[in-house]
């Protein structure tokens, strides 16, 4: 029986726009490709700011992204989070609803979520995110109903803001039979978590990350960071950028080599390697044809902009794979 996987994470609505001058990111106080936490009146600002170039509207979020993904290729998924009642909050869960996601959503007075994608011209994106509802999600919602019958739990790592909701889901999917699957999310939260995460290592089953998170975590390169975090889980992806990604489970090691492909925007780019990874993994392949598949829909996913592709596209990844 195919393997099912339930995401958790924050409930967004991508708002992308492509800029052609990265001195706004100094204008707006943004370090270019990070990911920064942003108030009602800072997302104001910072919408002035953009007014004049053109953007566009998608659902999004980390963990939603590979959710929906993982959906599109015909995994049995679903997603928990918290969403306002309102029409950006009924525009995500619809999106999700109709590549066959199951919404597992609490619903808040609060406005939905909405997370500022800002692209660079070298295809960057930078974040500045208004969680909105999706703060909301907390410990005393999570009970292991939301967990059983599930094979997998994806967690978002940036759910970390709040340390005993991030504990309470994984100690709680581990309680249900559920592998741990974390991607950490941006190198600036693991930063600032460093020794919590380190601690909980051991209770993660496979861990995602790109060069700079690995590095942030270990103060090391992406091949002394891909051991530190073997000898703690079963998986560990470090992704290396143009270079390809690492894998290791025990004692093998596994490099994939990258294509060269016309970069228009990384946004979700390592939310599609998670994807296509897992789709991999729940399918018995090999780590060296999972980590293939991850890299393709990466490489997808880039050539266009946002974190979705269109059916052509993907009609074309599928029959690649």
């Amino acid at each position: 029986m195919k393997k099912s996987v339930i995401g958790i994470g924050s409930a967004l609505v991508d708002i992308l726009t492509r800029i052609d001058d990265d001195n706004i990111l100094k204008e707006i106080n943004i370090p270019k490709g990070s990911m920064q936490l942003v108030d009602e009146k800072s997302s104001a600002l910072i919408e002035k700011e953009l007014e004049n170039y053109e953007s566009s509207m998608a659902p999004g979020g980390s963990a939603a992204n590979t959710i929906h993904a993982l959906a599109k290729m015909g995994i049995e998924s679903g997603f928990i989070s918290y969403v306002g009642k309102d029409e950006i909050g009924k525009f995500f869960e619809d999106s999700m609803n109709s590549v066959g996601v199951k919404p597992l959503m609490f619903h808040s007075d609060t406005a939905s979520g909405t997370a500022r994608t800002i692209i660079s011209s070298d295809g960057e994106r930078t974040f500045a995110t208004n969680l909105g509802a999706s703060v909301e999600l907390n410990e005393n919602v999570i009970t292991p109903e939301l967990f059983k019958n599930w094979d997998y739990c994806y967690l978002e790592g940036y759910l970390i803001a709040n340390k005993n909701l991030f504990k309470k889901v994984i100690h709680t999917a581990k309680e249900c039979g559920c592998k741990v699957i974390l991607d950490l999310a941006s190198y600036n939260v693991v930063e600032d978590n460093r020794e919590f995460l380190k601690e909980l290592l051991p209770n993660i089953n496979i861990i995602f990350a790109n060069e700079e998170e690995a590095k942030a975590l270990t103060n090391d390169s992406a091949e002394a960071s891909l051991e530190y975090i073997a000898q703690h889980t079963d998986i560990a992806v470090v992704k290396i950028g143009k270079r390809g990604s690492l894998i290791k489970r025990g004692e093998e090691v596994v490099k994939i080599g990258c294509n060269k492909v016309n970069v228009v925007d990384t946004t979700g780019a390592g939310d599609m390697y998670a994807a296509g990874f897992l789709y991999g993994l729940i399918n018995d392949y090999d780590l060296e044809r999972c980590g293939n598949i991850g890299n393709l829909l990466a490489e997808s996913i880039i050539q266009v902009i946002g974190a979705k592709m269109d059916e052509n596209r993907w009609e074309i990844f599928k029959k690649t794979i």
